[in-house]
């Protein structure tokens, strides 16, 4: 590589001061320098010799200062950690399951905002509030390439005055730790053919916390583990995103009442899915709808959000909803707010 940079340089008059080593006439070796662009060497008058004809040679610009933490992210071997390349939004936000999605339905894309052959990480803090009862969750979500994610996030449901009224206590809290992982096998959120999306399977391990009181009003088990297939398609041209996903759960409330019942109900398929308006690169609109199972017969709903995502930097997003969550555990109209934060690298 030195000879080949060297030998495109015109050669100079010899320089008594040079070094021994280095023969007149020659430049010495130019290390830690790189080509970038041609440049066209005017004729010099007077010129000596060498130079009196027009030449083309390579500038050449000196390497400046890197780092291994940048701009570009944190280089290790050949993987980089952390270095974004996704389109805006294209990493989806975070579920209340810690996944990334929508705000209530799981997609099939992958976490964080790295390309292929790199690694790259999100962390979520989500808030929802309705009249009778209060959800807060956090978590973190890292992404392998654009291939595998893994998720955990945990859940603290507040039943507030709700708690006195159902016997459990003033202001019980149900917590729920969720652990996923999730799998790319075909298509592309963007590219490739628009009818074939990206599709992912995936799974959400979870445990409630409660496992006495989950029992106690009527659960089979504490912990369960939901089963997805997700599709997910960004229509660039129509500037449409449209996710479609099939969950085999037997989770109550998402795992917050347990799993289950006593009375023999289990496993059903529910769907999720989810519609988006993409207004301009950092912002999307759009409606969810996810089905859930009423295992313990306590006419629980589906749920249902009109949301608003806004990528306020390449790393910072903000997602705002109205949500209809229904009837949760008896008290119905549960009618509320919904915010969530996510940073991604």
């Amino acid at each position: 590589m030195l000879a080949t940079a060297a030998s495109a340089v015109p050669t100079l008059p010899a320089d008594p001061d040079a070094p021994a080593a280095t023969a007149p006439g020659v430049l010495p070796p130019q290390i830690a320098y790189i080509e970038v662009l041609d440049a066209e060497i005017p004729a010099m008058t007077p010129a000596p010799p060498p130079l009196a004809a027009p030449a083309t040679a390579r500038a050449l610009q000196p390497l400046g200062e890197s780092t291994a933490l940048a701009d570009e992210g944190l280089r290790l071997g050949k993987v980089d950690l952390f270095k974004g390349g996704k389109l805006l939004l294209t990493n989806g936000v975070t579920t209340v399951e810690g996944s990334s999605g929508g705000g209530l339905a799981r997609w099939a894309t992958i976490g964080g905002r790295q390309m292929p052959g790199g690694i790259g990480v999100s962390a979520h803090a989500t808030a929802v509030e309705l009249p009778d009862y209060g959800w807060r969750s956090y978590g973190v979500a890292i992404g392998l390439g654009d291939r595998v994610e893994l998720s955990y996030a945990r859940a603290n449901f507040d039943t507030r005055d709700v708690g006195a009224l159902l016997g459990i206590g003033q202001g019980y809290t149900f917590n729920l730790d969720t652990f996923g992982a999730k799998l790319r096998v075909a298509g592309d959120l963007v590219y490739g053919e628009s009818w074939l999306p990206q599709i992912a399977v995936g799974i959400e391990h979870k445990r409630s916390a409660d496992g006495a009181l989950v029992r106690a009003l009527g659960a089979a088990d504490d912990e369960g583990t939901d089963y997805t297939l997700s599709a997910t398609k960004l229509l660039l041209a129509q500037s449409l995103l449209v996710n479609a996903t099939l969950r085999y759960t037997e989770a109550n409330e998402l795992g917050l009442l347990g799993f289950g019942s006593a009375a023999g109900a289990g496993y059903r398929l529910q769907f999720e899915g989810s519609l988006g308006y993409q207004l301009s690169r950092r912002a999307l609109v759009g409606a969810e709808y996810r089905s859930k199972p009423d295992n313990l017969g306590l006419g629980d709903d589906d749920w249902i959000d009109i949301f608003a995502a806004y990528a306020l930097t390449n790393n910072l997003t903000l997602t705002a909803a109205y949500v209809d969550l229904g009837s949760i555990a008896t008290f119905s109209d549960q009618r509320g707010g919904f915010l969530s934060a996510q940073v991604a690298f």
